[in-house]
């Protein structure tokens, strides 16, 4: 067969159902699977609030789903707990697990793939513990409950995407939560697949794009030609054929090679931004946060990049989402010379539309080993200046972004402070009482 060659190990996915919302129950003292609770984000920063997470109760009684249903779909129903996310308890939780998860093999061989799902490599470990590796995933589900009381999915492959495949299609299909794909099972595990879209790496345009080539579904996918796919569509789908035929040469403690490094940021804003003052404001205010990475990486950068979103009202006047640009600079870690170019980017694109999201990013990063000096400039001046924002960074270090911040970050439209708060894009939360 044509995986005859290919590597073969033993590999858990596991995922922890409905993260965020188990985490507020078992705070509570609750079961997760017999409480009706939602986490919400605030009402401010989503026209609304979102729901982030909802326990399986909730789902059943009110049809409420995680990130499609907002605070309009709530029902006046008293039983029902609506909670605001803490993301600084979501994080310590995901840490305790991926500890526990150490007991079953060596930390390296454990991969967070993302707060609430993580890759085990147990090919040399899991005989150490069961006599099946099914038996294995089993135990961990039992440890995991017993010792923190959340409810985890198990998804076993003889590589990564076999697991992941298994977890996202399989494991709802068991009663113990768990599912597996193996090599000698792909033709009917994975071939059998309809629908293109339940396949992780598989959107709806990549879906689209393959139906115009005839492949509709995962067998018509592993059975076309690789090289005339790449000539139509490019690498990306190189991966989806290996994924469509099980193969995954992936390796955990393998480190990937980064061919471009970049740093920035993305900040989605909390309402449609309409006035050029408050969107160059949080431009500036990005920029200057970006800057400091860079100088905190010891790095300086000689390309910047502007990422400029349309509220969706304007996105469907204007028949596009936003703008992207990218400018190569003079290498500096100076705040005001990578504002003034983004300011620049900015003005020369912008025709007057509403604003949701802005995104700034540095790449062509170099070690910072000393840099010319802008013969333009005065040289004290240049000097006093990455003096003071070698002050500044360090003060933020110390004591916190929201203790020193420039000026403009108090105007309106100003953003910095609230997003000093934030964890992952939420508020951190405070414990429990």
């Amino acid at each position: 067969m044509f995986f005859d060659k290919e590597p073969k190990g033993v590999y858990f996915l596991i995922d922890n159902k409905s993260f965020y919302a188990s985490c507020e129950a078992i705070q509570r003292g609750f079961n997760p699977l017999k409480v009706p609770l939602v986490v919400m984000s605030e009402a401010e920063n989503t026209n609304g609030g979102l729901i982030l997470a909802t326990l399986p109760e909730a789902k059943k009684l009110y049809h409420l789903k995680a990130n499609v249903s907002r605070q309009r779909d709530l029902p006046t129903d008293p039983r029902l707990l609506v909670v605001p996310p803490r993301m600084n308890l979501y994080i310590k939780k995901n840490l305790e697990i991926n500890q526990l998860f150490s007991k079953f093999t060596p930390e390296e061989m454990i991969w967070p793939y993302s707060i609430d799902e993580s890759i085990l490599d147990m090919t040399k470990s899991w005989h150490l513990f069961g006599n099946s590796v099914r038996s294995v995933a089993r135990l961990i589900q039992k440890t995991v409950r017993q010792e923190l009381g959340l409810y985890t999915t198990v998804g076993i492959g003889d590589n990564p995407v076999q697991a992941k495949l298994a977890l996202d299609i399989y494991v709802k299909h068991n009663h113990d939560l768990i599912g597996e794909i193996h090599y000698q099972n792909v033709p009917t595990k994975i071939w059998s697949i309809q629908d293109l879209t339940q396949v992780w790496g598989i959107g709806k345009r990549t879906a689209k794009h393959l139906n115009r080539l005839e492949i509709y579904t995962m067998n018509d996918l592993a059975h076309a030609n690789p090289y005339l796919l790449k000539q139509e569509m490019g690498i990306i789908v190189t991966q989806i054929f290996a994924t469509a035929r099980g193969v995954d040469r992936s390796k955990l403690t393998e480190k990937p090679v980064v061919k471009s490094k970049s740093l920035g940021n993305f900040q989605a804003l909390p309402r449609d931004y309409q006035s050029q003052a408050e969107i160059e404001n949080v431009i500036k205010e990005i920029g200057e946060q970006v800057a400091s990475r860079v100088r905190s990486h010891h790095k300086l950068t000689s390309r910047i990049s502007l990422g400029i979103g349309f509220s969706f009202h304007d996105s469907e006047i204007y028949g596009k989402s936003g703008f992207h640009q990218m400018l190569s600079i003079d290498e500096t870690d100076d705040n005001q010379a990578i504002v003034i170019q983004l300011l620049y980017l900015f003005r020369n694109n912008w025709e007057g539309q509403s604003i949701r999201n802005v995104a700034v990013y540095c790449s062509k990063l170099t070690n910072n080993t000393g840099r010319s000096l802008d013969l333009f400039a005065k040289v004290d001046t240049q000097i006093k200046t990455s003096k003071l924002n070698q002050i500044i960074d360090e003060i933020h270090h110390k004591y916190g972004f929201s203790k020193l911040v420039f000026a403009n970050s108090l105007d309106k439209g100003g953003t910095a402070l609230e997003r000093a708060k934030l964890v992952g894009g939420h508020n951190g939360g405070k414990s429990y009482e």
